[in-house]
């Protein structure tokens, strides 16, 4: 099992470094092929060496090596982080068909936060690439019962749109597709753990900015991250999450 998590931690690594090549270009309508990753300051384009994920920021200082001017630390964390989880989908499931199931589903979370992060968008061009994969997925490895992808992709769509409608824009559009998309993936039980997980925790975070004067109150801030929180902590432990709350109200 040593080399098989090794294999998926360096498959990650290398899968992380493109998500972030993702999340980067595809909401500014830029290809994700063309041109070559490049020195945002200097337009440096990196070699050959200067794109091992993780161990070119190390050797390089976490600077560029022509202009010197400091790299943003995102990147590395961003291709540890899917390594990471790549591992712990292993870990937790083994090989077998929803392994594939839950690599997708990190690889689409990995590419939201990042995207959410920075432009504050969660593409559509992303999530429409991604949910054929699922119904597919899905399709051969499907939910007991079959119907809850149906009935929690549908029903977090309307929940979040109604959202969204009442709260005027409180809620983006891209969070309200993103939730469909999930609600597919988990099924209509773990898709309202993720809502709430996503809402709580965007809450306590949110109130922890306001109080250190990082955000002033009613200015917005990326929900994508804690959405994809929730969503991993749904996938990996709701069942667990669930039947524990249930036994303290039984």
């Amino acid at each position: 099992m040593v080399f098989i998590y090794l294999y998926f931690f360096l498959l990650g690594l290398v899968f992380g470094s493109f998500f972030n090549v993702v999340g980067l270009r595809i909401p500014v309508g830029q290809s994700i092929i063309s041109p070559r990753s490049a020195c945002p300051y200097c337009g440096h384009t990196l070699r050959t060496g200067e794109l091992i994920p993780v161990l070119s920021y190390v050797i390089q200082r976490g600077k560029c090596r022509k202009c010197s001017v400091r790299i943003s630390p995102v990147y590395p964390f961003f291709e540890l982080l899917t390594g990471c989880l790549f591992v712990y989908a292993v870990y937790r499931i083994g090989i077998n068909a929803e392994l594939l199931v839950a690599l997708t589903f990190i690889s689409l979370l990995v590419i939201v936060v990042v995207s959410d992060l920075t432009y504050m968008i969660i593409p559509n061009r992303v999530l429409l690439f991604f949910l054929p994969l699922f119904l597919v997925e899905r399709f051969f490895n499907p939910l007991t019962p079959w119907w809850s992808s149906l009935v929690g992709a549908l029903g977090a769509f309307l929940l979040l749109f109604l959202i969204a409608v009442v709260s005027k824009g409180g809620m983006g559009g891209g969070d309200v597709k993103l939730f469909g998309v999930l609600g597919y993936v988990l099924g209509w039980k773990l898709i309202l753990l993720t809502f709430m997980i996503a809402c709580f925790s965007g809450t306590i975070v949110g109130l922890a900015f306001m109080l250190a004067g990082k955000v002033q109150k009613r200015n917005p801030i990326p929900f994508g991250p804690f959405i994809a929180f929730g969503a991993l902590v749904s996938y990996f432990y709701g069942s667990s999450l669930l039947n524990w709350y249930f036994s303290l109200i039984a």
